[in-house]
């Protein structure tokens, strides 16, 4: 890199972890709140491991190679979010980090302060680039799937949509992640 044009790559110290891994082939919340979620699909949803391709997703996601969802097919969420929302409602009990319905779900890392960054995150099959553009804003369904006000106390709190940029996968356990590192695709053999 050369100084003054370009940040520098910055790792995030360990221990970064990925807690939760979900694709679903399909949405759960549609409709009113009120009638509850639709019933789970005839398949996992919860995976210990997911395969990423570039600029559509993750496989077997219910967002993976949709059109509207180009550059937002990935939701990743800090499991420190949802715990301050649960102190924010002074609740005792945790809530299910499932139902919050994001991708991937990480400890260790300030998720919602990475908007307009570029992350690799490597869980040992190597680094999957993720460029972290908005947030993931919570909806309504919130109130009725994890607490009465958690829709109102997840805002600013809701993860970020994310594009993968490489190919790769990510599997629960151990990640190590850089913030803004070099991208591979910009090599270019002398």
């Amino acid at each position: 890199m050369t100084a003054g044009n370009e940040e520098a790559t910055v790792a995030i110290a360990p221990p970064v972890t990925i807690e939760l891994l979900l694709a679903s082939p399909r949405s759960r919340y549609v409709g009113r709140p009120a009638d509850g979620p639709e019933p789970p699909p005839a398949g996992p949803e919860l995976h210990e491991s997911v395969e990423l391709r570039a600029g559509l997703g993750i496989v077997g996601d219910r967002y993976f190679a949709k059109p509207a969802h180009r550059g937002a097919s990935v939701t990743l969420f800090a499991a420190e979010s949802l715990e301050a929302v649960a102190r924010l409602l002074d609740l005792d009990e945790p809530l299910d980090a499932v139902a919050a319905r994001r991708n991937v779900v990480t400890r260790g890392l300030d998720v919602d302060a990475l908007r307009g960054r570029t992350i690799s995150l490597d869980t040992g099959d190597g680094p999957v680039l993720l460029r972290v553009n908005r947030p993931a804003n919570p909806c309504a369904w919130m109130d009725h799937v994890l607490a009465p006000g958690a829709f109102r106390a997840m805002r600013g709190l809701g993860g970020m949509r994310c594009e993968p940029l490489t190919d790769g996968v990510l599997r629960l356990g151990t990640a190590t992640v850089e913030v803004d590192p070099a991208d591979p695709r910009d090599v270019h053999p002398a």
